[in-house]
C-alpha cells in the first residue's frame, strides 16, 4: 500500500467562484484542515487590465489575462449576476437533484449578501406580464430570481470573501499547474517551484482552462463527452429600449427559435446602463458586458449578447476550436474585436469610422468598424438578425439601423466531464467543478458546485 506523505488534505485548483465556495466551506467547517488554492492569475487587489482607453486603446495579449485569471475568475468583474434557476446557466441538478441546486443557490446568495451584498436587489421573473408579451411574439422568458450585485459590489464581496479566508487558507498566485498526477493515494500538481500534493483535489479552472482540462482528463483516464459552443454578438442599444424589462427584471434570459433554421437564439448577459468589455481567451480577443450597482458609473446604453449553441456529433469533437476560428477570423479583420451598426449589416455593407461616430448610438468600446458577415457563419448570423427583429416587437427600437453590433461574442465550454452525483471523477478523489466541467455556465452553478464538493469531503473524513 503507498502511504506517500501529502502536502494537504485538499488542493484547489483555480480561484474562481467554485474554487472560492469549496474553500469558505471546507475551512468554515473544519479549521483544522490543510487546503492550498492555486492559481494562475494574480490576487484580486493586483488584477488590472492595461487597457486605459488613452495609452492602451485595445488589448496588448498579456501572457495571463487580468479580467480572465485570478481571484475570483472570469467573473469578478462581471456584473455580479447570480441567477437562482434551474432553467439555465447549467445542469447541476442533473447530478445532485432539483431542490437541492436551489437550496445550494440560496446558500450561496446568504454568503454573498452577509460578505456585503447586503442592499442589493433581488429580481424575479415570477408573475410577470412580459412572460406574456413575450410569449405572444414568439418568443420565451425563462424563470429565474436574479441577485444583481454589480461590478462595484461583486469586487467587494469577493474582497470580504478573500480577507476571510486569507487566514485559514493558504493561496498560491502567479503559479501554473502543469499537469496533475497520482501521488499516492492522493494528487501532485506540478508547477515551476515544484509539487503539491493533496489526498483530495478539487479542480476549478473556469471555461478559459478548458484545453487544460482536456489535458489532465486524458492523463488520467477519464471519459469526457463533446459539449457544445455559443457564438453570436453582443447588441449595444439606449438603455430606454429596455428599460421597461430591465427595471423590472434586471436580467431577462429570452429564447427565441428561428423561422429559418429553428435554431435557439437566446439573450445572454444582459447590463442596464453598462460598457462593453474585451476579454483575452488563450490569445484569442472576444467580447463581454459589465455593468454597476453605482449610479455614477452607468451608461446610457444597455448591452446583452444574443447567442446561438451549436452542438457537434461525431466524427467532429473539437467545438471550442470551432468557435476559436472564428474569433480568430474577427481578430485578423479588425485587430480584436469588430462593430457593425445593424442597419449596415442588413443593407450588406461595412461600417466605417464616419458611420460610427455619426450613431446615435455612442459605442462604449473602442472597435474596429466592419463587417460581421465576414467572419460569422450564416446561419448564425441570419438567425441572430431574426431575433433581433422578433425582440423589436417587445421593446421597439432593438432593429435601429444605429443598435451596435460587437462580434464576435464566443462563449467556450468544456468537454462534459464523467463526474458522479458527488461531482466526483472515475480517479478516485479528483472533483470537476465548475464551468471546467462542462456542467455549470453561471456564477450561482459554479458557486453551488464548490459547495457541494466540499460537503462530500468534509461527509469522508
Amino acid at each position: 500500500m503507498d502511504t506517500k506523505k501529502c502536502d494537504y488534505d485538499v488542493l484547489i485548483i483555480g480561484a474562481g467562484p467554485g474554487g472560492i465556495f469549496s474553500a469558505y466551506e471546507l475551512s468554515k467547517n473544519d479549521p483544522d484542515m490543510k487546503i492550498c488554492v492555486v492559481e494562475l492569475g494574480r490576487p484580486l487587489d493586483k488584477r488590472k487590465c492595461p487597457i486605459d482607453g488613452k495609452k492602451v486603446k485595445s488589448c496588448i495579449k498579456c501572457p495571463v489575462c487580468s479580467i480572465m485569471s485570478g481571484f475570483g475568475g472570469a467573473g469578478a468583474f462581471s456584473d455580479g449576476k447570480y441567477n437562482i434557476t434551474n432553467q439555465f446557466g447549467g445542469t447541476l441538478y442533473e447530478h445532485v437533484g432539483k431542490q437541492e441546486a436551489i437550496d445550494l443557490m440560496k446558500y450561496v446568495d446568504e454568503i454573498n449578501v452577509s460578505h456585503g451584498g447586503a442592499g442589493t436587489k433581488l429580481y424575479s421573473t415570477a408573475n410577470t406580464k412580459i412572460k406574456t408579451m413575450c410569449l405572444e411574439n414568439g418568443l420565451h422568458l425563462l424563470d429565474a430570481q436574479v441577485r444583481h450585485l454589480g461590478t462595484d459590489i461583486n469586487y467587494v464581496v469577493l474582497e470580504n470573501l478573500y480577507n476571510e479566508l486569507k487566514d485559514r487558507v493558504e493561496f498560491r498566485f502567479n503559479t501554473a499547474v502543469e499537469r496533475v498526477r497520482h501521488y499516492g493515494q492522493g494528487y501532485a500538481a506540478e508547477t515551476k517551484d515544484g509539487d503539491i500534493t493533496a489526498e483530495k483535489c478539487i479542480i476549478s479552472v473556469g471555461r478559459s482552462g478548458s484545453k487544460w482540462m482536456e489535458g489532465v482528463c486524458s492523463d488520467l483516464n477519464i471519459t469526457t463527452h463533446s459539449n457544445r459552443v455559443d457564438i453570436g454578438v453582443r447588441v449595444e442599444l439606449p438603455a430606454e429600449i429596455f428599460a421597461h424589462l430591465t427595471d423590472e427584471l434586471y436580467e431577462s434570459k429570452i429564447v427565441y427559435r428561428t423561422e429559418k433554421f429553428e435554431d435557439m437564439v437566446r439573450t445572454f448577459c444582459m447590463n442596464p446602463h453598462g460598457v462593453v468589455v474585451n476579454e483575452n481567451t488563450n490569445g484569442i480577443v472576444t467580447v463581454n458586458g459589465h455593468s454597476y450597482e453605482d449610479p455614477a458609473k452607468h451608461t446610457a446604453n444597455t448591452n446583452f449578447a444574443l447567442l446561438v449553441s451549436k452542438h457537434f456529433s461525431e466524427p467532429f469533437r473539437d467545438s471550442n476550436g470551432y468557435g476559436e476560428s472564428i474569433a480568430r477570423l474577427s481578430n485578423m479583420l479588425g485587430g480584436g474585436v469588430l462593430v457593425q451598426r445593424f442597419g449596415d449589416l442588413v443593407r450588406g455593407r461595412r461600417s466605417t469610422e464616419t458611420r460610427i461616430r455619426e450613431s446615435f448610438v455612442t459605442p462604449t468600446l473602442a472597435a474596429t468598424p466592419g463587417d460581421l458577415s465576414l467572419v460569422i457563419p450564416k446561419r448564425i448570423l441570419d438567425g441572430i438578425i431574426e431575433m433581433i427583429y422578433a425582440l423589436d416587437n417587445i421593446a421597439p427600437g432593438t432593429a435601429n439601423d444605429d443598435t451596435l453590433l460587437y462580434g464576435v461574442e464566443v462563449k467556450f465550454y468544456n468537454m462534459d466531464v464523467e463526474i458522479d452525483e458527488n461531482l466526483e471523477t472515475t480517479s478516485p478523489g479528483l472533483y470537476v467543478i465548475g464551468d471546467c466541467s462542462g456542467v455549470t455556465h453561471s456564477l450561482s452553478h459554479a458557486s453551488a458546485s464548490g459547495v457541494y464538493a466540499a460537503r462530500h469531503i468534509l461527509e469522508q473524513r
